[in-house]
């Protein structure tokens, strides 16, 4: 039985310049690493023709199936704060889109596939280490609840690719809403090309936004349909802390998704400029940044769509800086909320952002590890027992201090006791990818060819919110010496 994708190819329908057409490069010897049984069967796919051999080959690119238009995307983006005008997909093309179970269209991608006009003379290919990477933390963040892209499938190639050494290859098939990002608009945008921007927010609109098609300023509500959701997004990441690492334009989704995990990583300890990343010299795109530079990027989407909003440009920038004024407003909603939320306080009252902010200031003070302190919250909250969280303080006296404060509070909220610890425990997870766990799979599987550490870890980060005591010890922050001080892009 021949394996088919039921492709609707709608970005492949836009004029030639929104892409490249270019066929993946086959590789010597695909093997399948993972398959995501479920997200297959959600996509319409047939989980057990997707592993066979024929499969195993269509998500290695090495055989295209049946209606593929594969293809490279154009954009730009800024990097790091500086415009490069053309970027695009240097080593990832999209096979084509699917409608699935729930009537919602999603893309999908190779991503190591092989060169493409986009390439910048690089080899198009990725190593296995990024590919792991991706594969876990999109599908712990998918369990967690925020929006993201997600994995299909990672294969190892068989062949080596040449990064500061020689690597394993692999290939890892992305699903998302859409690859639409800022970067694409900031493409056509700065050629000038203003029907480029149109018809691409047109299909935006009617992709993500149908809502807006029919509204007296339809892209005004695109832009504020985007502030709106990536101002949500970044809330989120901050809300179980992580961080994105590498946040250019051309990383920032239209759909408002989590996209292109290369150098991320969530915190251990609590410090708002934690930066990981080894190309973020400068800490650009530290934890508490994020928010920040959501908001310059959104800024950028704007300034491209400034010839849609009106024919006078003084006029459109004006109605632009409106929208974008809403981004800290709404931020300013989601983010308290979700703390107090991560704290058991269900109704807002005077004093709860300082009551939160005092918190976070003393675990920064304390190296509090910010999982283990919200989770151990969560159980104090509960029952009345006695505070764990204060072990995470390097001052317990701190903790002391601030928690009794927080009873009293929580003595003014109408919760019962259980009913507020299901509430905590449901936004405060147990368990997050932690870097060196993350870091212990890739060795393991690089050194090794051994993937049941990869099992294992994507097993527990599927039910974040759960206790699982038969992984317990995967909720322990790392010892000094697994710490791990720096990630890497991949590329």
């Amino acid at each position: 039985m021949t394996l088919h994708f039921p492709f609707q190819n709608s970005y492949a329908a836009l004029p030639a310049n929104f892409f490249a057409r270019v066929a993946p490069t086959p590789v010597a010897t695909p093997r399948l690493i993972k398959l995501n049984r479920a997200l297959a069967v959600q996509l319409g796919l047939d989980p057990d023709l997707l592993a066979s051999p024929e499969g195993t080959e269509i998500l290695a690119g090495k055989r295209l199936p049946d209606g593929a238009d594969p293809i490279a995307m154009a954009y730009a983006g800024h990097q790091f704060g500086h415009f490069v005008p053309q970027l695009g997909d240097g080593r990832a093309i999209l096979l084509g889109e699917v409608i699935d179970q729930d009537g919602l269209r999603r893309d999908i991608q190779l991503k190591g596939s092989g060169p493409t006009p986009f390439s910048r003379r690089g080899d198009g290919r990725a190593a296995l280490g990024p590919v792991l990477r991706e594969y876990i933390v999109s599908e712990a963040m998918f369990a967690l609840g925020i929006p993201t892209t997600r994995s299909l499938a990672a294969v190892t190639s068989g062949e080596r690719v040449q990064r500061e050494t020689m690597l394993p290859g692999a290939v890892l098939t992305r699903v998302a809403s859409s690859h639409i990002r800022v970067g694409t608009f900031q493409f056509f945008a700065a050629r000038g090309d203003t029907d480029g921007v149109r018809q691409l927010a047109d299909h935006v609109i009617a992709r993500h936004y149908p809502d807006v098609a029919n509204a007296d300023r339809p892209y005004h509500a695109l832009l504020a349909g985007v502030v709106a959701r990536q101002a949500d997004l970044v809330a989120r990441w901050l809300l179980v802390g992580f961080i994105h690492g590498v946040m250019n334009t051309d990383n920032c989704s239209i759909a408002g998704e989590t996209i292109d995990y290369g150098p991320c990583a969530f915190m251990d300890d609590y410090n708002p400029a934690q930066v990981f990343s080894s190309i973020d010299e400068m800490g650009r795109y530290a934890y508490a940044n994020q928010p920040r530079i959501a908001l310059w990027n959104l800024t950028r989407l704007a300034e491209c769509l400034l010839p849609l909003l009106s024919d006078d440009n003084d006029k459109a920038i004006e109605q632009a800086q409106a929208i974008l004024g809403e981004f800290a407003e709404q931020f300013s909603a989601a983010y308290p909320a979700g703390l107090r939320r991560k704290i058991g306080l269900f109704t807002a009252r005077d004093g709860d952002e300082a009551l939160v902010q005092d918190l976070l200031d003393a675990m920064a003070k304390n190296q509090a590890d910010f999982t283990i302190t919200f989770r151990r919250l969560s159980d104090a909250a509960g029952d009345g027992a006695g505070d764990t969280a204060r072990d995470q303080f390097t001052d317990p006296a701190a903790f002391d201090e601030w928690a009794a404060r927080w009873r009293r509070r929580l003595a003014e909220e109408p919760q019962s006791a259980g009913e507020r610890q299901a509430a905590m425990r449901a936004v405060n997870p147990a368990f997050i990818p932690r870097n060196h766990r993350v870091e212990a799979v890739i060795q393991a599987a690089m050194n090794n060819d051994d993937y049941a550490p990869f099992e294992e870890l994507l097993t527990v980060l599927a039910k974040p919110f759960e206790d699982q005591p038969v992984y317990a010890s995967y909720m322990e922050p790392p010892l000094p010496e697994q710490r791990v001080l720096q990630t890497f892009c991949g590329t």
